[in-house]
């Protein structure tokens, strides 16, 4: 089997090919890109690179992520999150390759009681969020294809809430987080096992795949801050107090976005609790740590 991974330089992407080499996947197997080495924008370098490598599965991670900024660049984020993709699943396609593509619960209001399945109506209400469910229908014409649903990821190789966190605790013993914006925070070492399940599985479609369990951002605050023995106090704040607060203009966020993982267990099993990723990402930072200390670098 061959893999080609986009958005490689990402957090997600750069766990994918770590987790295909502890399978035993040999390196030549595995095409790592990100957009210096492919840009999924530009069709004829798309279907250049596909069908040279003609791979087996492709773990489409590059996306448009700064939910913000899209607002005041939808074309720049469409370009990406709907062309991009759309080129990768022509390519896909024509080489007979599985989709696997990584959409968000954004493509919901969050305005629903309870928890979301995969086959709730969908009605995104940011750019960002309207561009990354076009992109699902464009993954849907490949029958081949994986769609996973995703939210408040971390990883170790970019930034996070997490470190966001842990950053501002050498200078702030307390701080304002919402608490009315629920979810599940996803590690990236977790979700890359999935995927790569996902890949050697022919259970195509939708699926909820996050951490087990949801919590507050101010929850998800206060564990990180517990777990990493950080003494800062965390004030509970609604999404409008804290845009007043600090002044900001911010993309709309579902409130809810507590994901409905039925499907997942079913057919992949669940992911491990929120809680528990923190703590084994908490080691992955300290290694980090440990590394650039030893290295200086």
């Amino acid at each position: 089997m061959k893999y080609l991974i986009t958005g490689y330089k990402g957090q997600l992407g750069y766990d994918v090919k770590r987790e295909l080499l502890k399978r035993g996947v040999g390196e030549e197997n595995i095409l790592p890109l990100d957009k210096d080495e492919m840009d999924i924008t530009n069709r004829e370098e798309v279907n250049k690179v596909v069908k040279e490598f003609a791979p087996d599965v492709v773990f489409h991670c590059a996306a448009w992520t700064a939910v913000d900024k899209a607002e005041d660049m939808e074309d720049a984020c469409y370009n990406v999150n709907v062309v991009g993709t759309k080129n990768v699943v022509d390519a896909s396609i024509e080489v007979g390759a599985t989709t696997i593509y990584m959409s968000t619960d954004y493509v919901f209001d969050g305005t629903k009681e309870g928890l979301y399945t995969e086959e709730d109506k969908v009605n995104p209400k940011s750019v960002y969020g309207r561009t990354k469910f076009l992109g699902e229908e464009e993954v849907r014409r490949n029958p081949k294809h994986f769609i996973t649903r995703i939210s408040w990821v971390f990883g170790i190789n970019g930034h996070n809430f997490i470190r966001t966190m842990l950053k501002l605790s050498d200078n702030h013993s307390e701080l304002n987080v919402v608490d009315d914006q629920i979810g599940s925070p996803t590690y990236t070492v977790d979700l890359a096992k999935s995927l790569v399940d996902m890949s050697n599985s022919d259970k195509y479609g939708t699926y909820n795949v996050t951490n087990s369990e949801y919590c507050s951002w101010a929850e998800f605050a206060e564990y990180i801050f517990e777990s990493n023995k950080k003494d800062v106090k965390v004030n509970k704040v609604t999404t409008e107090e804290y845009l007043e607060l600090t002044g900001t203009k911010q993309a709309y966020r579902p409130r809810n976005s507590k994901l409905d993982k039925s499907k997942l267990e079913e057919n992949f099993g669940l992911l491990p609790t929120w809680k528990d990723a923190v703590n084994r990402y908490n080691i992955e930072l300290e290694e980090e740590k440990k590394l650039v200390k030893k290295y200086n670098i």
